[in-house]
């Protein structure tokens, strides 16, 4: 039997843009993307600390340095910039692999600079 588990979070992170006008997804800093271990096109849950906002997207890999967090299409709808989210992941466990699985959280500050990994 396989359980889900949490297998890495941007914690905090601050949205720097809302493109409505997108296809949809979520794009994100390259570099926040790889010290998280998410893929480009990954799923995603995103949760909106300001309004309790939650949905489900992928990602689309944003340049490294810009530090940017968009919401593209109707996830546009669901926060604003200066909002902070949590970009979480998931991962499938069978019982065996559970007590060694530890998932990645790296925290942000307001100019989604890494702060703690």
């Amino acid at each position: 039997m396989k359980r889900t588990f949490l297998k890495s979070k941007i914690h905090r992170a601050v949205i720097t843009e809302a493109n409505l006008n997108y296809t949809g997804s979520i794009t994100i800093d390259e570099d926040l993307m790889k010290a998280a271990g998410i893929l480009e096109y990954e799923m995603v849950q995103v949760v909106n600390i300001n309004n309790g906002h939650r949905f489900e997207t992928y990602v689309i890999k944003g340049e490294a340095g810009k530090r940017e967090i968009c919401l593209n299409g109707a996830a546009a709808r669901l926060g604003v910039p200066g909002d902070r989210v949590i970009v979480m992941t998931y991962c499938q466990l069978d019982d065996n692999e559970i007590p060694e699985h530890h998932p990645v959280v790296v925290v942000t500050d307001e100019q989604n600079r890494i702060v703690k990994e």
